[in-house]
């Protein structure tokens, strides 16, 4: 077993392509999408379209599928919240971006000289993935109120005015195929969550962002889910948007907790 390949991917291609062999590195590469055309490793000059798991909705229809969201069956009841990682459902968005797609411009440069060594921010990608959100002037302008903020002892100003400058999550942060890319925050989320709890008929949906640094937030729920004391159920992290590509987790039993059952 090569050491190259990330768990939890199989292989299968078309029975019509002629291409029958690949090393380990050639298929990571495909899955990295690095290689993007079955031209370079000796078939036909046609793009190479990976498909997995989560695309599926992308080819059939919920008819098609069948009963597709109640797939989970008992795992998921009307007592239960489900929780989905912030970043995976920005990417069901297609709210990423490679670093080589962005133009870094001189006022990223400048604010990054500023900025701690750790988090998003500390990267002139993640910066110019943040200015191209929230526009670069404000992003300077707020940097700067920040700071001045911060002499009279008021922290988090900067975020408050720019918040993609927090969600995004830089090269590495989230899970393979796409920690090559640099994920933003997700967009409307509540109606997202609306919509995870009607799917799964759940009694509610969240949208989290969750660190190992006993951080966390509520950034879009269902009606009637108290965002603080979600958060603080989620505060020692449980999800896994790395390789343990566990980004959804389940509260069981919520209400019954709550009535005291």
């Amino acid at each position: 077993k090569s050491k190259v390949i990330e768990e939890g991917y199989v292989l299968a291609l078309n029975k019509s392509n002629k291409v029958s062999v690949l090393s380990p590195a050639q298929i990571k590469n495909v899955f990295d999408e690095e290689i993007t055309n079955w031209k370079e490793l000796g078939g036909e000059d046609l793009p190479i379209r990976v498909f997995r798991l989560e695309d599926i909705t992308q080819y059939y229809t919920e008819e098609e599928l069948g009963p597709a969201y109640e797939y989970a069956g008992d795992k998921i009841t009307d007592h239960d919240i489900v929780c989905s990682a912030e970043s995976v459902v920005a990417i069901t968005q297609n709210r990423y971006v490679r670093p080589e797609e962005l133009n870094v411009c001189w006022q990223a440069r400048l604010m990054n000289r500023f900025v701690p060594s750790a988090g998003s921010m500390a990267s002139i990608y993640g910066m110019q993935a943040a200015m191209d959100e929230e526009g670069k002037w404000n992003m300077l302008f707020s940097f700067a109120l920040g700071a001045v903020a911060k002499i009279f002892g008021k922290n988090g100003v900067f975020y408050a005015r720019c918040r993609q400058a927090s969600l995004i999550d830089d090269v590495t942060g989230t899970m393979p195929p796409f920690d090559k890319c640099l994920v933003y925050g997700p967009a409307d989320t509540d109606n997202v969550c609306e919509k995870i709890k009607k799917a799964t008929g759940a009694y509610g949906a969240v949208i989290a962002d969750v660190n190992d640094l006993k951080r966390a937030a509520v950034l879009g729920k269902s009606q009637g889910l108290d965002p603080k004391q979600i958060a603080k159920i989620l505060i020692d992290n449980p999800f896994g948007n790395d390789n343990q590509k566990t980004p959804i987790v389940i509260i069981k039993n919520f209400t019954d907790v709550m009535e005291g059952k």
